[in-house]
């Protein structure tokens, strides 16, 4: 059984990565711990949890570690997510509380407890996992697998003209995280999913349409351009009406920025990354992350031909299927919203 260690800052495209996972079979979602991003920490837990107990995962302990980035005052991003993180989407109260636990002290306790056995997936802000690799430097070699979403190397920053959004919010933690895995045996390196081939995972409103029909949704799921903006599902469905009103906030959101009605869902790649779902193809190469430079700050670089004379530290996925993608994704996702209405 596929076992999980998530952080996340649930975020539009994090709530499409879990909704995703949990419809896998027989995926265990170990622990959620949740980190300061696309919304405050504490917003985060609470929608992972409304989130997970939508999609039949209820009693999965969520968890907060720190409340802010390593070094620098902490950033949001409401006018991309929504003032509450997931669009128009509006979750019912979870039943479950979040965890009086720290997030930190969980990834090690569950580590250590199951090495070898445990698969890190990553789709927020570093800080949670930097502030673990502290207290436990074997973390690396604990966990059987590491999957980050964050950075950008070849490709245009979605946050300053060079840096990605997870990575510039605590670039301090990034630098941590990539220099704790230097030295590293080759397969226990992460798996880095940047913008290079998550912005070519372009959701568009044919998919959310064919996602419906895979749930059984009795009416269609249209999600148009010319719509008045704000307008809200009526889907009978209740995970595709969620789903449907957090990608419309989305979907605008790219629009606003001259990138068309679509959503680049990020976070979705990097979990089917994860699962060994999805298709890619990756490389090894040598990641630092600038910290310095008030213009470049959050800025990642990959050494791919060992200029600086450094071992590789991580794998950085240079290409992937869109197509088989969303096929996974419709069929996935669609199945799971038929189960849980």
């Amino acid at each position: 059984m596929p076992a999980y260690l998530l952080d996340v800052d649930t975020g539009i495209d994090d709530a499409l990565a879990l909704a995703y996972l949990a419809a896998l079979p027989d995926t265990e979602f170990v622990a959620v711990t949740a980190t300061h991003g696309n919304v405050d920490a504490d917003q985060v837990a609470r929608n992972t949890l409304a989130l997970l107990e939508l999609c039949g995962r209820p009693g999965v302990e969520v968890a907060i570690g720190a409340r802010g980035p390593l070094s620098i005052p902490l950033t949001t991003t409401p006018e991309t997510h929504g003032p509450q993180g997931i669009g128009y989407a509006v979750l019912p109260g979870p039943a479950g509380q979040v965890s009086a636990r720290n997030a930190v002290d969980l990834w090690i306790e569950h580590a250590r407890a199951r090495p070898g056995e445990l698969t890190a997936l990553i789709t927020a802000p570093l800080t949670n996992f930097a502030l673990a690799l502290r207290r436990e430097p074997e973390l690396p070699d604990l966990l059987a697998k590491v999957v980050i979403m964050g950075g950008s190397f070849y490709h245009q920053g979605n946050t300053t003209p060079t840096a990605e959004w997870n990575t510039h919010v605590d670039p301090h933690a990034a630098k941590e995280v990539y220099a704790a895995y230097r030295g590293r045996q080759p397969e226990k390196l992460p798996i880095v999913c940047s913008l290079d081939t998550t912005e070519r995972m372009e959701l568009h409103p044919a998919h959310v349409e064919a996602l419906a029909r895979a749930a059984g949704a009795a009416a269609p799921e249209l999600v148009l351009p010319g719509d008045p903006e704000g307008l809200r599902s009526t889907s009978g469905n209740t995970l595709v009406r969620h789903l449907s009103d957090a990608l419309r906030f989305y979907f605008e959101f790219h629009r606003h920025y001259d990138q068309g009605y679509l959503a680049h869902v990020h976070d979705f790649f990097a979990a089917g990354v994860a699962a060994g779902t999805l298709e890619y193809t990756a490389r090894p190469a040598t990641v630092d992350v600038e910290t310095d430079s008030p213009l470049l700050m959050g800025t990642t670089v990959a050494d791919f031909r060992g200029l600086w004379g450094a071992p590789p530290n991580a794998r950085v996925v240079s290409g992937n299927n869109p197509e088989q993608a969303f096929r996974e994704l419709v069929s996935a996702v669609g199945s799971l919203a038929r189960r849980v209405g």
